[in-house]
């Protein structure tokens, strides 16, 4: 998604999402088909991490930490597994973003080095090092690209992936499957099968009801893209599953829609955040129809997005029912969902999935391609240099 000097400001238009013929057209990179393929990720990847032998990792007995190393979506495919072990893992489970393994990591911790490229230098760096301190190593990033060289060298696991339609943030499915794998064979949770058949089912009901040929009034992919263009979202998860979504869902809005959004979890995000709700942004105009300065562009607003999971501690609870009696005192528009699914697996498909979906649709509301930004390429060329 790209803007060229000195074009106007988009604006978000609904009709656009009921349009095919402009949905079509603006979506050249078919973000909408790379989403609605997220349950053939999970069963690619999921083939995938047996096929490569993710569940060696067991064969030297449980590790003294579980680090996950990579950025972008492989850092957010750390916290899935993070949250997936849940508070009750006998384990901790580390996400390391940066080129620099901590001091204390060595030989009595599993290290799980992402990239969606197999070429990033943050996980070549860190794996790297991993293989100098005599970690335990598990890989997973496309074939034939030096992570593999690197896994092969260590004589570790190497899980293959496929790069969706050149997206990083649309392999996230093909990184945190083989992490669960391996911690399953590990006994830090019961993901076998079953539960990403689940999630996978999950993810295929979801596209179809966000389908681009299902009207807005009934598409909660298009309804959510409305609401989180309505003013800038805060979003907020009430559980560790739920949490894991709101990361993915700013992430997705930033590099989908190019939109800026706040995320947190309860209850520290009502500690640290809340005070938007007494702030400039907050302040409403009931008489003010979102966007009609035509001078000066839609004025910021905000809007507290509240992500439900049925894990949700019962003080915490208590916490997002008076965030939302707060939020609502205050002329703040609030807008609730719920996980749905019974393993933890298939209630964070559940959310991602439908956040996904109202990322790319954002996107094509404001008239925007909703393939990677150019900055984020021109950004690592800069860097690389």
């Amino acid at each position: 998604m790209t803007l060229s000097g000195g074009a106007s400001v988009p604006r978000f238009d609904p009709s656009r999402l009921d349009d095919q013929a402009c949905l079509a057209d603006g979506d050249p990179s078919g973000m909408l088909r790379t989403v609605a393929s997220s349950a053939a990720q999970i069963r690619a990847a999921y083939r995938a991490a047996v096929e490569a032998g993710a569940a060696r990792v067991a064969g030297q007995g449980r590790p003294r930490a579980l680090v996950v190393a990579g950025v972008g979506a492989a850092g957010i495919a750390g916290d899935v597994l993070n949250a997936v072990c849940g508070p009750g893992a006998p384990v901790p489970v580390v996400t390391v973003r940066g080129y620099r393994l901590p001091g204390w990591i060595g030989a009595a911790d599993l290290v799980m080095v992402l990239s969606f490229t197999g070429r990033g230098d943050e996980a070549l760096a860190l794996g790297a090092e991993a293989v100098r301190r005599g970690c335990s190593l598990l890989a997973a990033g496309p074939a034939d690209t030096p992570l593999s060289a690197l896994a092969a060298q260590a004589g570790a696991p190497f899980v293959p992936i496929s790069s969706v339609a050149g997206q990083p943030q649309a392999t996230m499915w093909g990184l945190a499957v083989p992490l669960l794998v391996a911690a399953s064979a590990l006994g830090l949770t019961d993901a076998g099968e079953p539960v990403f058949e689940a999630a996978a089912q999950r993810l295929e009901d979801i596209a179809h009801r966000c389908r681009p040929a299902s009207d807005s009034f009934i598409n909660p992919g298009k309804t959510l893209a409305m609401e989180l263009a309505d003013g800038i979202p805060m979003i907020w998860g009430t559980a560790p599953i739920a949490a894991v979504a709101a990361h993915r869902l700013a992430a997705q809005l930033a590099e989908q829609a190019g939109c800026p959004a706040v995320w947190g979890a309860l209850p520290e995000a009502a500690h640290d955040q809340a005070g938007v709700l007494d702030g400039p942004l907050a302040a409403r105009d009931i008489f003010e129809d979102f966007g009609d300065d035509e001078a000066s562009g839609p004025r910021a607003r905000v809007r507290l997005f509240l992500l439900r999971d049925a894990d949700e501690h019962p003080q915490v609870a208590e916490c997002r029912q008076t965030s939302l009696r707060l939020a609502q005192d205050r002329g703040v528009p609030v807008s609730e969902i719920a996980s749905e699914g019974a393993h933890p697996f298939e209630r964070l498909a559940a959310l991602v999935g439908l956040g996904d979906f109202a990322a790319v649709y954002l996107a094509l509301g404001y008239g925007l391609d909703p393939a990677p930004m150019s900055v984020i390429a021109e950004l690592r060329a800069r860097v690389s240099q």
